[in-house]
């Protein structure tokens, strides 16, 4: 009964974010998934629908690694911050697509503000 109300609270956090204009020039946004054992990010431009920059848990420079998944997503905010650093991108929005932020999330974050990535 407990996931059943976590996966409708996460279902009406993501209907909220929906209802939100992010398409700008300016800003892109940052779109966080993450499933039990990896995580992922990318930076997408709404305006143009496209992706700028990705990283993903499941690369093969992070599989090699035997760390907590609390590190491995910060090494994933690490790597995509550096990636996004020469497309000159600095103010984004960040998308947490329904997680709560806390533990993975909160780590990739703060892993891409220490990259120079500005939310």
């Amino acid at each position: 009964m407990k996931a059943l109300k976590l996966k409708k609270e996460q279902y009406l956090r993501r209907r909220k974010r929906s209802k939100k204009a992010f398409a700008s020039k300016d800003k892109m946004r940052l779109c966080i998934f993450k499933s039990t054992n990896h995580i992922e990010a990318q930076i997408i431009d709404d305006f143009n629908q496209n992706t700028i920059a990705s990283a993903s848990s499941k690369e093969k420079e992070f599989s090699k690694k035997k760390v907590t998944k609390t590190e491995l997503a910060a090494l994933v905010g690490t790597s995509l911050s550096k990636r996004v650093k020469g497309k000159k991108i600095n103010k984004i929005y960040f998308d947490r697509n329904g997680f709560r932020y806390h533990g993975r999330v909160k780590s990739l974050a703060d892993a891409a503000r220490e990259g120079g990535l500005k939310f």
